[in-house]
């Protein structure tokens, strides 16, 4: 599969958005498009394209066969489609997380149940983690798993139509410095938060035994 470059990745997952979220409004003029590619709300990073760029996208997404123009379309306007489905024939599920991968970049499990709600509501966490391992399972693999970050109790995934994942020690490139200097700031915290409340205790007994003198 050839990779895709930024703008045809926006492109893609503003198609695909739009088409489940306000299908009334779709499929998409090029003004409409660009216009969904510039959104500032659910879009990181935020991105400003003009017509030639999206319209240059368009072409050579329609030559990997993942959009086009809209066939049949009633309208003197050329409308454009995703035909991610033609393609790789996706459930909602699966449909619905790339899509917030392909607009916002690598998310975590809870990150994609929250976001995806538009689009197809999740039950349970599970359910998000078994879509993103069925989309790993494919061949080729369409997402993967990202090196858990320091301080953070969930791993995030990213879409793979953009590229391969980095090798851990390109993803964390201080990964070691910053866990050794992030579990000395927390020991010295837990220290300092102990020390407090024996202090706090000691006070209480001193106060405690200063009132029972005038009872």
């Amino acid at each position: 599969m050839d990779h895709l470059s930024d703008i045809e990745v926006r492109v893609l997952g503003a198609l695909i958005e739009k088409d489940i979220t306000t299908p009334d409004y779709y499929p998409l003029s090029l003004n409409a498009l660009v216009n969904a590619c510039n959104q500032k709300n659910n879009r990181e990073p935020v991105m400003t394209v003009d017509e030639d760029s999206v319209s240059h996208a368009l072409g050579t997404l329609q030559e990997k066969r993942m959009a086009g123009p809209a066939s049949g379309a009633d309208s003197r306007v050329t409308k454009y489609e995703h035909r991610l489905q033609e393609v790789f024939n996706f459930d909602r599920r699966e449909i619905a997380v790339l899509c917030v991968l392909l607009l916002r970049g690598p998310q975590t499990p809870g990150e994609l149940r929250g976001r995806t709600e538009r689009m197809y509501r999740f039950e349970a966490l599970e359910d998000v983690t078994s879509t993103l391992d069925r989309l790993n399972q494919r061949q080729p693999p369409l997402a993967a798993v990202l090196p858990r970050q320091p301080g953070t109790k969930e791993s995030r995934y990213m879409q793979l139509f953009s590229g391969d994942a980095p090798p851990a020690e390109e993803f964390h490139p201080r990964l070691a410095t910053s866990s050794v200097h992030g579990e000395d700031r927390v020991s010295r915290l837990e220290s300092e938060v102990a020390e407090l409340k024996r202090e706090v205790a000691e006070m209480r007994e001193q106060l405690a035994a200063f009132r029972r003198q005038f009872e």
